[in-house]
């Protein structure tokens, strides 16, 4: 567990979830490995559209809720992949979802619901909480590794 203290972010719309995002896209780094966790509809497939919107995404970004995983080629050749295990009924199943080659690349891997994948994923660089609150949401982003600090790092001068 990393000492460093979590970044907490209030957030009153959409725009500012996706704006977030962006944020976050210019500190992540090859291979970067981020949970996403918060109730149905907090907004975690929205900070990912802003990540992607930020690394050169034009097309849709869609919740891969039924698909499990959504992957995406950005500029320069850079893989990310989008995953929802909302659905998965047992972690196993992502040995046959053939997710040790997505570790094995440099993918940037966003990961919904990782507690439905427990024993199989890695230990993350960063956990993004989002908990709605009232109108807005609340994220907080915790480092979990030593590059997860160094994100973070980067994500403070970013926003600041």
């Amino acid at each position: 567990m990393m000492t460093e203290p979590p970044i907490l972010a209030i957030l009153r719309d959409e725009s500012e979830t996706v704006a977030l995002g962006s944020t976050l896209s210019s500190a992540l780094v090859p291979g970067a490995v981020v949970f996403l966790e918060g109730d149905l509809g907090a907004g975690k497939t929205t900070l990912t559209r802003g990540v992607l919107r930020a690394l050169g995404h034009e097309g849709a970004v869609k919740s891969p809720t039924y698909t499990l995983c959504e992957p995406y080629t950005l500029r320069d050749s850079q893989h990310f992949c989008h995953f929802d295990l909302y659905r998965l009924s047992d972690p196993e199943e992502l040995e046959f979802l053939g997710f040790r080659d997505y570790l094995a690349g440099e993918a940037i891997l966003f990961i919904e619901w990782p507690s439905r994948g427990a024993g199989w994923l890695p230990k993350p660089d960063v956990t993004v909480t989002l908990t709605a609150r009232g109108e807005g949401r609340e994220i907080t982003l915790t480092a979990g590794t030593t590059k997860g600090v160094g994100i973070l790092e980067s994500f403070k001068g970013a926003s600041s």
